[in-house]
């Protein structure tokens, strides 16, 4: 089936007593056990709400399993500390998004692991290889500049020397790009973002071999970082729109990307749909589309702050993937927690604002951008 029509019907398990299409919220945290196979327990990820969103994300990652975490970084730490042991070494790719950048700056080295950082040249992952690299990790495209790597190189890097590859594809999402197919080990996903999709929920997912994600759920369930019911079934109900979301946010994005590369006061615009992209022929060949997100530099008489404050239609706001468009300044909420030193070398500076595109009409997304640009000159 096509991504559409999984979106909807993969993994929902119809209620059979009176005739309802929606999977039934099972609310219990005490499960009955001695006619079932396994203990089921709400910690142990394999609930009814669980694996049925489970499930429905597999199936639209083209991955044979899946588990479903109560956040991003739950599912980010649950394969880079579950996987790794002491003695090994991580090649991570270079501006990661803050929190990763955070988790793995602080926690590798206290629990004996090593990790390089390098820039998004497959080479450069290469050259970065030793005897004891377990991982690759990357996001592409990246976050907030937006950077594409090409997937099947990365992935092939990895498995000559037999390590795990890794990527955070939550800005791509699993509708335009599925790197599983490319070869990648997992694909972990802030679910908060655009599979939740309408910034009322705090999830994400890990995605791979039904080995792997059955390695993973054995260290997952010690470290409690699973998702209630309630919003396992939430998740379940977003997820049927994913892909008519992101289409039409990924089509608004285009518009506005255009309409700002060619306004004389953004400085630069980094999204791989512009042929100016330096990664937009890899993104083109990898990915179904280019996404709904992009960032820009303001140039260098908009104050960036007064430009935020200006916004009347567009919400300044940390998280990004909704419905309503946002923008937020990285330097102040993504990646406050890098170094200003880091942050600068990779660009990553306080003209710099992300921008989230939702679902409204294109036209009044410009016409708010350009009062604010007018008013913050």
């Amino acid at each position: 089936m096509n991504k559409a029509t999984l979106a909807v019907h993969a993994g929902t398990r119809r209620e059979l007593n009176f005739g309802g299409l929606n999977t039934p919220i099972f609310t219990s945290s005490a499960i009955e056990y001695l006619d079932d196979s396994e203990v089921r327990y709400p910690r142990y990820f394999n609930t009814h709400n669980s694996l049925v969103v489970a499930e429905k994300i597999a199936a639209l990652e083209h991955a044979e399993a899946a588990i479903v975490t109560s956040s991003g970084m739950a599912a980010i730490s649950t394969v880079i500390l579950g996987l790794l042991q002491p003695g090994d070494h991580v090649i991570f790719l270079e501006g990661l998004y803050g929190g990763t950048h955070a988790m793995v700056s602080t926690e590798l080295e206290r629990l004996g692991m090593t990790c390089s950082f390098v820039g998004a040249d497959p080479e450069d992952f290469r050259k970065a290889l030793r005897p004891e690299t377990r991982m690759l990790y990357i996001e592409s495209p990246t976050n907030p500049l937006l950077t594409v790597l090409d997937l099947r190189a990365i992935a092939g890097i990895a498995a000559e020397h037999g390590a795990w590859s890794v990527i955070d594809g939550t800005f791509a999402t699993p509708v335009l790009q599925n790197p599983v197919d490319h070869g990648f080990d997992l694909v972990v996903h802030s679910g908060t973002k655009y599979l939740g999709g309408h910034s009322d929920l705090c999830c994400g997912a890990i995605t791979g071999s039904g080995e792997l994600i059955e390695r993973l759920r054995g260290h997952a369930l010690m470290h409690g970082g699973s998702l209630n019911a309630q919003d396992c079934a939430l998740l379940e109900r977003s997820l049927k729109t994913l892909d008519l979301r992101v289409r039409r946010q990924s089509a608004n994005a285009r518009t506005l990307a255009e309409a700002l590369d060619a306004h004389g006061r953004i400085e630069r615009v980094y999204y791989p749909g512009l042929a100016s992209h330096p990664g937009h022929e890899i993104a083109a060949g990898q990915m179904d589309d280019f996404g709904a997100m992009l960032s820009f530099d303001l140039a260098a008489d908009v104050d960036p702050v007064r430009f935020l404050r200006a916004l009347r239609l567009i919400a300044c706001a940390v998280s990004l993937g909704g419905v309503e468009t946002t923008v937020c300044q990285p330097v102040a909420t993504s990646h406050q927690k890098m170094p200003a030193a880091e942050r600068e070398r990779l660009g990553i500076r306080d003209a710099l604002i992300r921008l989230s595109t939702g679902i409204e009409d294109p036209q009044d997304l410009i016409d708010d951008l350009e009062q604010a640009l007018a008013a913050a000159a």
